[in-house]
């Protein structure tokens, strides 16, 4: 696990990818991969063989036009690929990252990151994906199954982003919250930075007591850090507090096992990809 990820398809989300990547880059001190990867059922690399589908008495010439149209669109994709990924070389250095390099694959998204899962120190995603308005729903999967799959730290941002200045851990004493504080504790990501936790539920003593357990750990890191306790529902008092406080990025464990898991996982995921209002950091 030793470098920074950047997912980049030429959609609204890749310039603040590229611009988190090299946030993440210089505070990890790690290089960046970014990573183009064009779908294998858009654009397959062999032509397609069109010889069961046309029918007797048709004209191998025709055979031949189909496949060259095939091999032409799968080099101009290619092209395309290998000219955005100099581009976003070129702003991801202008961003300050020092080593960054371009890799374009052919297949699906999550099976390429699922090879290349041992070097990822942190991944990188954008909100929507290319055409992420019309395929939405598409968009939510294929985050999801990224975070069920890599069991990497995954960062989301929006359309722009913005070195955060504060951040807000959602804490709830799951044993995946208490690792997220763990994680937190040991890694230069936030370093310096200042941490409130929230935990969003019935205000009892056992609550307090985790919430204080892991406000400690934390300022014994080094981070100065607050601790709240809202009861209602998960999405809008994490929304509200945001907005309350200045919080630049949302930190969240990925598998935990309270209302927030059900808030993160299944069609939900969609639902806070779509509705996200700053970048979210998800850890296991």
């Amino acid at each position: 696990m030793n470098r920074v990820y950047a997912c980049v398809d030429g959609s609204r989300t890749t310039e603040a990818v590229c611009s988190a990547a090299a946030w993440a880059a210089q505070r990890l001190g790690a290089p960046v991969t970014l990573l183009h990867v064009l779908d294998r059922f858009e654009h397959p690399q062999a032509p397609a063989d069109f010889s069961g589908n046309i029918g007797l008495g048709s004209r191998e010439q025709l055979l031949e036009e189909l496949a060259e149209l095939d091999r032409r669109r799968g080099q101009l994709a290619r092209e395309q690929g290998r000219l955005l990924l100099e581009a976003c070389r070129e702003r991801t250095q202008g961003a300050g990252a020092r080593e960054v390099e371009p890799l374009q694959r052919h297949g699906e998204l999550v099976d390429t990151l699922a090879e290349l899962a041992g070097d990822i120190r942190l991944l990188i995603l954008g909100q929507h994906g290319e055409d992420g308005d019309r395929l939405s729903r598409q968009v939510g999967t294929h985050l999801e199954n990224a975070v069920r799959t890599l069991h990497r730290p995954t960062l989301i941002t929006l359309e722009q982003f913005t070195a955060p200045e504060r951040v807000l851990l959602a804490y709830d004493g799951s044993p995946t919250s208490r690792k997220a504080v763990e994680r937190l504790a040991e890694s230069p990501l936030l370093r310096a930075l200042p941490i409130d936790l929230l935990t969003v539920g019935a205000d009892t003593a056992v609550a307090r007591a985790a919430l204080d357990e892991a406000e400690a750990r934390l300022a014994r890191a080094g981070f100065e850090t607050r601790s709240t306790l809202r009861a209602g529902e998960v999405v809008p008092v994490i929304d509200a507090y945001t907005r309350e406080n200045g919080i630049g990025l949302l930190v969240m464990g990925a598998w935990g096992h309270s209302r927030i898991r059900q808030f993160l996982l299944g069609s939900t995921t969609t639902r806070l990809i779509q509705e996200a209002r700053l970048p979210i950091l998800l850890l296991h």
